[in-house]
């Protein structure tokens, strides 16, 4: 079997099993009596190592079967989660995903054995067992023997007393139409029973198989058990169908135990129900026809092997993919479909000998039905391309608990807004900012236990990871109740290394202070760990997060703790822009940037330090002149007015000079390519409808 189609479907559902064992295992550690999480443990290593096994990854298998067994110890009662344990079980996941980063890159799992963890493993069940866990395949043999004969008897039963299984399943009145209105057709209604082979380590990639041999020469009426429970593997060695064909017995039959590890198939013709005569009352009113039958549209689609990506809901993304739910899937068909419409429309009127002033009012009705589909349509696009943040922040549980130990901290995580969802490339990127201020909240954010004990706070530092939907954006905040930046400190710093000067310092701000911890390389840290230093990293941080198109700010309270905050937008596809005249040139500036726009005098602008800035209710804004930025001749030499567009960042304002003001638009962006890399003003490119390239100021490096 050619497993290399399925490389990249066994990548991501791997990785959602090695979460999900982390996730359970940190509950382990705080209940380790709870039943249900071991069960779910247990399910989770399990249909790993038969991933991993069909794959032919022999060496992540055996690190996974001993995994499983230490869950099937405890389990069984044998075996008692403890610290010790914990540490071996975390050791063993963090190896299965190196395992998981060697597949991703060169295809195969590598050489390493990780025999140390194996060891550990074992020895823990000697040691809590009483070798009682075998590290082989022996015990779980062994327990399946005893049910070896009731698995022959009961496929005798099937096959010998009640000749096929499919013959007991229901049948509702739609199934039954269904069936009917196939055999009208001159098709055949066989029922079939196949029994797959009970060595088969991934029962449901072999059913898959079965489904997709013949799948091209019917119609499935119906699936015993169901297709999402066969997709789960909750079943047996057996599932029958209800098939509507042309094909004959034989020819089903043969593409079925085409499939390897296909033990038998029972294959007969399916004894239709009689057709219930409705009663006086119960007859169709005039007019209304019954239902039409419906065809049962998901197939199974196995952990590891499964390929059939348009009835899973699963939408490609280059080396990536994204779940998506059906229904959205057929609202995005929908809207297509009327885009076609839309566009005959179109044809029609340009083609068609009307008067000028009909052509032109059909011409406008065609175009405003245009733009509802697309607006439609973008708004559609979007929700498909939204995944929820929590596949980005669900890993950070395990992080925390793993520097509570380095730093020798008592921490706990507390997470809200999980659930809020952003656009797929921009959780892509996410991660590793939020993972620096997580690290930098627990090194240098929070005291130590006995400092806090000492200050009269809980022993127990606290984080926090909130996300909330603002608007047309996102924002997420990391915070702690730790002691604050020092601004002093952060000062003392800043003047000894020559960032600003003792002038400069005495009319900053602790707000300015603060911003400076974002510097490329500053930091206040007296000696750097491997862990963090606070602003180790910041820079990065801040430099990630603008290239999303987002912005980051922080304030602290001493004592109190800290709070970064991070705003970022829904998508990075579409934006909303003011389209403005810069000399001859046009620029879109994104909308969720402006603060206003204001008319100034020439006489309303004012220096302060050899800046030009205007006064606005209060306020004292730089301002910035794009001629002089993107090297533009002006229109006129010296307006009498100029029109300022005021940007906000945080808390910063600053306003842009321009000419002229085109109005708003929705605006697609375009890469502006590898080739151009003195971009640090743009963030990419728009077409306009006359087929002008409009630049996208990147409001964040102006400000």
């Amino acid at each position: 079997m050619d497993t290399s189609q399925y490389l990249e479907l066994f990548l991501d559902e791997t990785k959602e099993h090695l979460q999900t064992l982390n996730e359970h295992i940190l509950v382990l550690e705080k209940e380790p009596e709870n039943a249900d999480t071991v069960n779910e443990i247990f399910r989770a290593a399990h249909t790993l190592k038969g991933m991993a096994g069909t794959m032919g990854f022999t060496r992540m298998q055996r690190l996974t079967h001993d995994l499983e067994n230490v869950f099937s110890e405890i389990r069984n009662g044998n075996m008692k989660a403890n610290a010790k344990l914990i540490d071996v079980l975390f050791r063993g996941l963090d190896a299965l995903e190196s395992y998981l980063d060697v597949i991703s890159t060169e295809g195969n799992e590598g050489t390493e054995d990780n025999e140390d963890i194996i060891q550990d493993l074992n020895a823990l069940v000697e040691e809590q067992s009483g070798g009682g866990g075998q590290t082989d395949s022996t015990a779980s043999d062994a327990a399946s023997a005893d049910s070896a004969s009731a698995k022959k008897e009961k496929k005798a039963s099937a096959q010998d007393d009640d000749k096929c299984k499919f013959r007991q399943i229901p049948v509702s009145d739609f199934e039954a139409d269904a069936m009917r209105n196939a055999k009208e057709e001159g098709k055949n209604i066989f029922g079939i029973t196949v029994f797959i082979q009970e060595s088969c380590v991934l029962k449901s990639a072999r059913a898959f198989l079965v489904f997709k041999a013949v799948e091209n020469k019917g119609e499935l009426i119906k699936s015993v058990p169901t297709t999402e429970k066969i997709e789960d593997e909750e079943f047996d060695f057996d599932f029958s169908w209800i098939l509507a064909t042309t094909e004959t017995k034989e020819d089903i039959e043969k593409l079925i135990l085409s499939v390897s590890e296909i033990a038998e198939v029972y294959i007969d013709d399916f004894e239709l129900p009689e057709e219930k005569k409705p009663k006086e009352e119960e007859k169709p009113k005039a007019g209304k026809a019954p239902a039409p039958a419906k065809k049962e549209a998901k197939k199974p689609e196995p952990a590891a092997a499964a390929n059939n990506t348009a009835n899973k809901g699963k939408v490609k993304m280059g080396s990536r993919s994204v779940r998506v739910d059906i229904d959205k899937l057929d609202v995005l068909m929908n809207l297509v479909s009327e885009l076609i419409i839309a566009k005959n429309g179109l044809v029609s009127v340009s083609s068609t000998g009307v008067a000028q002033a009909e052509h032109t009012q059909s011409f406008h009705e065609q175009i405003e039905y245009l733009e509802r589909v697309t607006t439609n349509l973008h708004e559609s696009v979007m929700k498909v391309r939204m995944v929820p943040i929590d596949s980005v922040v669900n890993r950070f549980p395990r992080m925390i608990r793993d520097l509570n130990r380095k730093l020798n901290k008592k921490m706990e995580l507390y997470m809200t807004g999980e659930e809020t969802e952003l656009d797929r490339t921009v959780i892509d990127e996410i991660g590793d900012p939020l993972m620096h201020l997580l690290r930098n909240s627990a090194d240098h954010g929070l005291e130590s236990n006995e400092e806090r004990v000492r200050l009269g706070k809980p022993e127990v530092g606290s984080i926090f990871l909130d996300a909330y939907q603002d608007g047309n954006n996102v924002v997420i905040e990391v915070r702690d109740d730790g002691g604050g930046i020092d601004v002093e400190k952060v000062k003392n710093k800043a003047i000894s290394r020559g960032t600003i000067t003792e002038k400069q310092a005495e009319t900053m701000t602790s707000k300015d202070f603060i911003d400076l911890l974002f510097l490329p390389s500053f930091s206040t840290a007296d000696q750097i760990t491997d862990v963090s230093g606070r602003g180790v990293g910041l820079d990065v941080v801040k430099t990630k997060i603008e290239a999303l198109g987002g912005s980051i700010s922080a304030k602290s309270v001493a004592g109190e703790g800290s709070t970064f905050t991070i705003q970022l937008p829904l998508t990075l596809a579409i934006i909303q822009a003011l389209m403005v005249e810069v000399g001859t040139e046009k620029y879109a500036i994104p909308l969720g940037n402006i603060n206003g726009i204001e008319d100034i005098s020439k006489d309303e602008i004012s220096f302060v330090q050899s800046k030009e800035v205007i006064h606005l209710r209060g306020s004292v804004i730089p301002i910035l002149r794009l001629h002089d930025m993107l090297d533009i001749e002006p229109v006129e030499e010296e307006p009498e007015t100029y029109i300022v567009v005021v940007m906000k960042k945080g808390e910063q304002r600053v306003g842009l000079i321009i000419d002229n003001l085109l109005g708003q638009q929705e605006t697609v962006i375009k890469s502006l390519g590898h080739h151009i890399t003195n971009d640090k003003l743009f963030s990419g490119a728009t077409i306009l409808g006359d087929g002008e390239v409009a630049l996208i100021l990147d409001t964040n490096s102006l400000i």
